[in-house]
């Protein structure tokens, strides 16, 4: 990156090669393209003038205030539609993960949960019925083998799989399918790829089919114990596969992993804080069930730490934080509110933390 020595980058054959400094063509990035270099913001300075405490609540209500907004979000959403639609159109956003979220919230429109959940319905097996949810989702995402520009015809040898689910999407009633253009398939890992991730909401709607999703997860919120009660919301979420996605990440004999996890802890828990709890609430608001609500918002108050993030490091760095001050999902999403409401739109000078005489007089 910088040019820093006069020798010489040399091959195994013996032969050397040129060598080119980048740094600077990095202006955007002065942290990086500077080694001794620091960049020194006004939040940082007055973090030097704060007390862990005042640090801990201003993250704290940060949270909450993050927390509040995705609930109104959700108020907003439940007035156009049915409640168990926003809850499953919120959790598909949540399967995409950031390149994916806006195509995942499309095939939730296009084939609306309803649709999904009437399919439990009738004298068949549930492999049947579930073959039949994936072989819907996966036509109408246009993910399927036949859907696809550059498949290759012998791939279709890998197993009897993929010809049951063209022959269920050609006998079904088909909506206007989405093109495999609309995903980001390049440099996804292969444990999120859409597919799997498609997969696993079959297996979800599958395993709540007596009751439905909706009526199911507020159930678990309102059984869940407060001390530890995350672990039974996250297992909820959970689905481990068997078949086809147990063994591949997507169509075709070089797609083949050995995980038959769909859904894991860690995603299930950001699924929960993100979306379940936020969700329950504003239900609970409009419902009139303010015990519900309350549970709700307790639960996200006490759930522990998720995995760290990309934003969270920079804010962590940029702010000189202890992660051990950082001890919970709530401060982790007080920090991604900080940065998305004020970081990223430039708004240095309402941010308290950027006043240099703020000390412990901080307004939170």
């Amino acid at each position: 990156m910088w040019h820093d020595t006069k020798g010489t980058t040399n091959l195994q054959n013996g032969r050397s090669v040129p060598i080119l400094a980048i740094h600077k063509y990095l202006s955007q990035a002065p942290d990086l393209a500077y080694p001794q270099a620091t960049v020194t913001t006004p939040c940082r300075e007055a973090m030097e003038h704060l007390s862990i405490g005042i640090m801990a609540r201003f993250l704290d209500t940060a949270g909450e205030e993050r927390f509040l907004a995705k609930a109104s979000q959700f108020q907003a959403d439940l007035a156009k539609m049915e409640a168990s639609q926003c809850l499953y159109q919120g959790i598909m956003g949540a399967l995409g993960y950031s390149k994916n979220k806006l195509p995942f919230l499309e095939l939730a429109r296009r084939l609306p949960l309803q649709v999904l959940e009437s399919m439990t319905q009738g004298k068949i097996s549930e492999a049947e019925c579930l073959a039949q949810k994936q072989a819907l989702l996966l036509g109408t995402a246009g993910l399927l083998p036949s859907q696809r520009q550059n498949w290759c015809q012998e791939n279709r040898l890998d197993d009897k799989w993929i010809n049951q689910w063209e022959k269920l999407w050609a006998s079904c009633h088909q909506p206007k399918a989405m093109s495999e253009d609309d995903w980001h398939l390049f440099k996804v890992r292969p444990n999120n790829f859409p597919t799997r991730r498609i997969a696993a909401m079959s297996y979800l709607i599958l395993r709540y089919k007596e009751r439905g999703i909706l009526a199911k997860l507020v159930n678990m919120v309102k059984e869940a114990p407060l001390n530890r009660g995350y672990h039974q919301l996250e297992e909820g979420l959970m689905v481990i596969a068997s078949g086809y996605w147990a063994s591949h990440f997507d169509f075709g004999l070089g797609s083949r992993i050995n995980n038959p996890t769909l859904l894991g802890s860690r995603r299930a828990a950001d699924i929960v804080v993100n979306i379940i709890l936020p969700f329950i609430f504003a239900w609970s608001k409009i419902t009139s069930q303010t015990e519900l609500a309350s549970k709700a918002l307790n639960l996200y108050y006490s759930y522990p730490k998720l995995a760290v993030n990309t934003i969270e490091r920079h804010m962590s760095k940029q702010l000189g934080l202890n992660s051990s001050l950082v001890n919970s999902s709530r401060r982790q999403q007080g920090l991604i509110h900080i940065y998305n409401t004020l970081c990223t739109q430039g708004k240095c000078n309402c941010c308290p933390l950027s006043q240099p005489k703020a000390g412990n007089h901080i307004q939170i």
